[in-house]
């Protein structure tokens, strides 16, 4: 009977034996096999592959940064996962709150990179991310308000250094100034500005006008405003005599200024202020910043995933040991930190390590968020894996060795989690 039951379980069990052979043993077995051989694949190579993963500038790139997603991406995520399970336990709408921050589990890697490419893109008018840190800091930065703004040869304004201009002569009251300007892009002429007004002398003064001297469709006179010339509203004009300045004004709508008495004599200088280019953000994408750009895109999407687990392991908490903790006096950061998460530790390992697991096969996000420019810098060993292994300068040697890491680097933290799981069982 022993036998017969023993047969029946061998015949179940062959179909999933047969599959787990080709499927994992075999390549397994075939890769470790593959890693000694040389790029043909004809050749004994020894440990020469090994040897180039921790050799190649490239491959230690690779190594350096999945021992920073290692560390970072799941502790981010189990963190963040934990804040949002305990936050949400105190709120009414809370199941709402969840769903959401589950939802990006249900968009595939290659969805999630693609919509983080768009997140971080430089132009601020196209990626989310740069509009708001660029809103944010022209509200407290005051930005340019005519970059790329020139003089002509022709015109009484020459180069200052620094990027800023000077009159070629000094100012004289009662005598007008006329600032010409070109190079101003329609985008950046203010919605309000008004024709240019012909400067006027007054006794007393210096005044003046700054406009931009071009004329749509050509026909426009160079230092002499025209009538479909526009003001250079808001341009800064500052008087300087023996490198001090001495009065300062801004530009009317249309493009008029008065300076006083004390400017007689004196240079026009236009700070570069003036003529800054404006601020375009940060370069998500460069390559400084690509890797924990795209570690952020990845806890993005397995926040949610942590929460979940640590919201089930939360309802399972026995809540007299946390009432008895309030009534012993332990306010709600206390019951936290001494009691709530010390009892979540179990739930907390099982997310920790499935997101370590996870994170060193990453591949996707890197591959589709990081530009082709930067994608060294951004290299993880999934993706040096792939780089390594096709294409036309494929070396399947090489290619084997990193998987064979991989594998060796993921079976401690497979070890870790089964004897925790045995432990817990018995």
């Amino acid at each position: 009977m022993t036998g017969t039951r023993g047969l029946v379980a061998a015949v179940f069990l062959l179909p999933a034996l047969v599959l787990l052979g080709a499927l994992v043993v075999y390549p397994i077995g075939y890769s470790v096999q593959r890693s000694f051989f040389d790029r043909a694949g004809t050749g004994f190579a020894g440990l020469d592959n090994y040897v180039e993963i921790f050799t190649d500038d490239t491959i230690l790139t690779a190594v350096r940064n999945n021992a920073v997603w290692v560390v970072v991406a799941p502790t981010l995520a189990t963190a963040l996962g934990l804040v949002f399970a305990v936050l949400t336990e105190r709120v009414r709408w809370g199941t709402a709150f969840k769903l959401v921050v589950f939802m990006p589990m249900a968009i595939s890697m290659l969805a999630a990179g693609i919509i983080f490419r768009l997140v971080y893109e430089q132009d601020p008018d196209r990626g989310v991310a740069n509009a708001v840190w660029v809103g944010v800091h022209d509200t407290f930065a005051e930005s340019s308000g005519y970059p790329r703004a020139r003089p002509l040869p022709v015109h009484p304004l020459e180069e200052a250094g620094g990027g800023a201009y000077v009159t070629k002569e000094p100012v004289r009251a009662g005598t007008p100034a006329r600032l010409p300007l070109v190079g101003v892009a329609p985008a950046d002429v203010p919605d309000d500005a008004r024709p240019a007004r012909e400067p006027r002398p007054a006794p007393g003064a210096v005044t003046g006008t700054a406009w931009l001297d071009f004329t749509k469709g050509g026909g426009g006179t160079p230092n002499a405003v025209d009538a479909r010339e526009v003001g250079l509203k808001g341009l800064r004009i500052e008087a300087v005599r023996d490198g001090r300045v001495v009065a300062t004004a801004t530009a009317a709508a249309d493009g008029s200024f008065t300076l006083p008495a004390a400017a007689d004599g004196a240079l026009l200088w236009l700070p570069e202020a003036n003529f800054r280019e404006p601020y375009n953000g940060v370069d998500w994408l460069g390559p400084t910043l690509v890797t924990p750009a795209v570690i952020g895109s990845y806890v993005w999407m397995w926040a949610g995933f942590a929460m979940v687990l640590i919201a089930a392991g939360l309802a399972g908490l026995p809540r007299e040991l946390l009432e008895a903790a309030r009534v012993d006096g332990a306010n709600e950061w206390q019951v936290f930190r001494r009691v709530t998460v010390p009892l979540l530790a179990p739930v907390l390992a099982v997310v920790l390590v499935t997101l370590m697991i996870n994170v060193l096969k990453i591949f996707d996000l890197v591959f589709i968020i990081a530009p082709g420019s930067v994608q060294d810098d951004a290299n993880v060993l999934a993706l040096q894996l792939y780089r390594s292994s096709f294409g036309t300068d494929a070396h399947l040697g090489v290619g084997s060795a990193i998987s064979v890491l991989l594998l060796l680097l993921v079976i401690p933290v497979m070890f870790f989690n089964i004897r925790r799981i045995r432990k817990a069982g018995r």
